[in-house]
C-alpha cells in the first residue's frame, strides 16, 4: 500500500488568467507543484495522482508528470465540465468534492489531498504523513490547519474553509468563497455588501486533507444531493466543495478530523500579481539548500 498524494489541478485559473499549474516560478523554471511533490517525496510519499483536464494532459505530462515519474509512481484522473451544462454556458467542473470522488480506484489506502497552485511549506508533508500512518479505521480524517493571516493575499480575494477546533479536533468548517485582507486581519462577505471579520490565528483549510478510502462513499452521496438540490438553482456556477462535505459529516457525527496546525506561510498564485513574492520565497529556500535546482535533476 503506497502512501499517496492526490493533487487537485483541474481548476481553470479564472482569476489568475491561465494554466497557472504549469507556470514556471522556481529558480530553474520549476512549477509550484514541483516543490510540493519534492517535499512529499522527501516525506516518504510514493505515488502521485493528478486530477487534471483532459485538454491539459499532453503539456501536463511533459512538464510535470514525466519528470517526477522517475522518482514516484504517477497516475491521472480527468475532471471535465459536464457536457449538458457546458452547452448552457458553464465553464468549470462541479468542484473539489467531485474531483476527489473521481479518484475511487486510484488509491488503495489513506491518502493526502492538496491544491496544485499552493505552496504549503516543507514541514507539512511529514506531519500529514505521520497522521496517515496512524489512520486505522474508517471516518478517521486529518487536516492541515493554517492561520488565516498566513493565507491571504494583497492582490484580491481568496476562498478558504474557516474552521472551529477543540482540543485539536475539527468541530466545524464553513467554506467562505470571498475573503479579503481587511480590517485588523481579514473579512469575508457572502453578498458583496456585508462583511464579517475573521480574527488572527483562526485556523483555515487550504484543501490539505488526509482521508481513508471510505470518503468516496460520502462524496458520491454528496454529489447526488448536490445535483438534485443545489445545481438546478445555479447551473452555471454552483460547486460542491470538499470542506462542506466534511463539515456535514462532522455535524452528522460520521467522521472525526484531526487538525494539525501549521505555522508556515502559504504562498500561491491566485493572481498573477502574487507571482513575484512566491518566486522570491522559493529562490531563498533554494539558495539555503532546502531544494536542489533543478529539483528533478
Amino acid at each position: 500500500m503506497k502512501k499517496t498524494l492526490v493533487i487537485l489541478a483541474a481548476g481553470i485559473g479564472n482569476r489568475y488568467g491561465g494554466a497557472k499549474q504549469i507556470t514556471p516560478v522556481g529558480p530553474s523554471g520549476e512549477k509550484i507543484i514541483d516543490f510540493s511533490m519534492y517535499d512529499a517525496y522527501k516525506a516518504g510519499f510514493e505515488k502521485i495522482v493528478f486530477i487534471i483536464r483532459k485538454s491539459l494532459e499532453e503539456d501536463f505530462r511533459e512538464v510535470i508528470g514525466n519528470p517526477v515519474s522517475k522518482f514516484m509512481e504517477v497516475d491521472y484522473v480527468f475532471q471535465e465540465i459536464d457536457p449538458e451544462y457546458a452547452e448552457k454556458g458553464r465553464n468549470k467542473p462541479f468542484g473539489t468534492a467531485e474531483a476527489i470522488a473521481l479518484c475511487r480506484g486510484h488509491v488503495d489506502g489513506p491518502f493526502a489531498v492538496i491544491n496544485a497552485d499552493d505552496y504549503y511549506g516543507y514541514h507539512c508533508y511529514g506531519l500529514i504523513g505521520d497522521l496517515l500512518d496512524k489512520m486505522t479505521g474508517t471516518g478517521e480524517y486529518a487536516m492541515m490547519g493554517y492561520h488565516i493571516e498566513n493565507t491571504v493575499t494583497d492582490k484580491g480575494y481568496v476562498a478558504r474553509g474557516v474552521c472551529k477546533t477543540e482540543d485539536g479536533m475539527l468541530v466545524e468548517i464553513n467554506e467562505r468563497t470571498h475573503i479579503e485582507k481587511r480590517g485588523e486581519c481579514a473579512e469575508y462577505t457572502e453578498d458583496g455588501e456585508n462583511w464579517v471579520p475573521i480574527s488572527a490565528g483562526t485556523p483555515v483549510s487550504m484543501n490539505f486533507w488526509g482521508f481513508t478510502p471510505d470518503i468516496f462513499d460520502h462524496l458520491d452521496k454528496a454529489m447526488e444531493e448536490f445535483k438534485k438540490n443545489e445545481l438546478p438553482n445555479n447551473p452555471l456556477k454552483a460547486e460542491c466543495y470538499l470542506p462542506n462535505v466534511v463539515g456535514e459529516l462532522l455535524r452528522e457525527e460520521k467522521a472525526t478530523v484531526k487538525v494539525q496546525e501549521c505555522p508556515d506561510k502559504w504562498y500561491g498564485v491566485t493572481y498573477k500579481e502574487d507571482t513575484p513574492a512566491l518566486m522570491e520565497a522559493l529562490k531563498k529556500l533554494s539558495d539555503e539548500g532546502r531544494y536542489p535546482s533543478p529539483i528533478w535533476g
